[in-house]
């Protein structure tokens, strides 16, 4: 069996009917027995790009011990013309996070996968400090263990206090190399806690990189900084 972290995530690819559109990460959140898909907001909808995406499609394991085993599910983004995400703002505006409520009894039957639950959430960000060493969990640019259908691993630090929303905005910014593909990962940290057999707590959902607007290309590298939205804002959209 593999480590219950990297069964956490799982790609998803967006269709618009039978067209493929983008790729991007999502991860798995468990409460009061309710099962949610976490992803950004903009893989769902994207009104500056036009990106409108129908359904959504992740993969899951079928077999706890040939991983080699998955099969794609699908999930439709619209019931009777409405949108089925949940998503959630602040006093700062729209905050890039989307919870997708999976129906369990549409799952295969031997579905293999891990969840986070609020359990794994932060009870005081000032037990972070600046600096801290996290990981990123996700499939940039769709890059992932195509065999054994896993994620890979980024390192990163938070660039910013958790203990203050950066410019009053719900997010942190983590000092990581990340790529497209990577929107809706979870960030998370290592918990001395062994909750529920996936000993990580989940600090937030990755979004996108942070770069100046001013840069000038020819003369300065990008910033290589990102933001991560607040995994408290699951309980919220979750209600």
């Amino acid at each position: 069996m593999t480590e219950s972290l990297l069964l956490t995530s799982t790609p998803i690819q967006t269709y618009s009917q039978s067209q493929a559109l983008t790729n991007a990460s999502g991860f798995f959140f468990e409460i009061n027995a309710r099962l949610f898909l976490v992803t950004s907001r903009h893989v769902l909808i994207d009104e500056p790009t036009n990106h409108a995406p129908d359904r959504i499609e992740i993969e899951l394991h079928t077999d706890p011990v040939n991983l080699a085993e998955s099969i794609g599910f699908s999930i439709p983004l619209y019931k009777s013309g409405k949108s089925i995400w949940r998503q959630g703002s602040d006093s700062a505006g729209e905050i890039d996070v989307a919870v997708v409520e999976i129906e369990r009894d549409r799952l295969p039957e031997k579905s293999v996968y891990s969840a986070f639950t609020p359990n794994h959430l932060l009870e005081s960000y000032n037990e972070i400090h600046v600096g801290s060493s996290m990981l990123i969990v996700g499939f940039p640019l769709g890059f992932h263990d195509s065999l054994h259908h896993l994620p890979i691993v980024r390192h990163a630090v938070n660039a910013s206090s958790l203990e203050f929303r950066f410019k009053g905005s719900g997010y942190f910014l983590t000092d990581a190399l990340t790529h497209r593909g990577t929107s809706g990962a979870a960030v998370v940290i290592r918990s001395k806690k062994n909750t529920d057999g996936l000993p990580w707590t989940l600090l937030g959902i990755h979004s996108a990189r942070l770069d100046m607007g001013n840069r000038e290309t020819d003369l300065d590298e990008a910033l290589g900084l990102n933001c991560t939205w607040f995994a408290d804002i699951l309980l919220t959209l979750t209600k």
